[in-house]
């Protein structure tokens, strides 16, 4: 039996694919706001009405609307203390799953684009300098060449990007 909240938001999918704009409005709270990520993008929340006024807008443009529901997807706060100064992320996370539901089978993850910007390069250095202090330790160690040639999946390495 799905729980309440998988019920809401099967009805709001339903109500997208219909652009039944008073669905999708009466789904939401009073004082529910729309929220952009990420945070870095600085854009104002939106009300309920300001919202609405959106919908109906953009229903009148579209001949047709579909929203497909193929995967689980967690939005996520991280929060950490470095050497390089405090950790503030936001990743929206979808991941798909082996057929029983015991695994995940895949994984894409959406970044702040700010902290990708002004954290990771910061971390990556110091990622790379203790690889390389480890690796004059321990000649033959993998670690530094790994941290070097792959920076979290978004420098190069498998599948990234340069």
């Amino acid at each position: 039996m799905p729980s309440k909240e998988r019920e809401t938001a099967d009805k709001l999918v339903a109500a997208y694919n219909a652009m039944d704009v008073d669905t999708i409005i009466a789904l939401r709270t009073p004082d529910c706001k729309r929220v952009f990520l990420p945070s870095s993008l600085k854009y104002l929340p939106q009300s309920n009405e300001f919202f609405k006024q959106n919908l109906l807008a953009i229903s009148a443009i579209f001949t047709s609307f579909k929203l497909e529901e193929k995967r689980i997807v967690m939005y996520v706060s991280a929060f950490g203390e470095s050497p390089m100064g405090d950790y503030r992320n936001q990743y929206v996370w979808k991941m798909g799953f082996t057929s029983d539901g015991s695994q995940i089978s895949s994984w894409s993850e959406f970044v702040d684009v700010g902290v990708a910007r002004d954290f990771y390069p910061l971390l990556k250095r110091e990622m790379v300098r203790r690889a390389e202090a480890a690796e004059g330790k321990r000649k033959g160690d993998e670690l530094g060449q790994a941290v070097r040639g792959h920076y979290m999946g978004m420098q190069g390495g498998e599948g990234g990007v340069r």
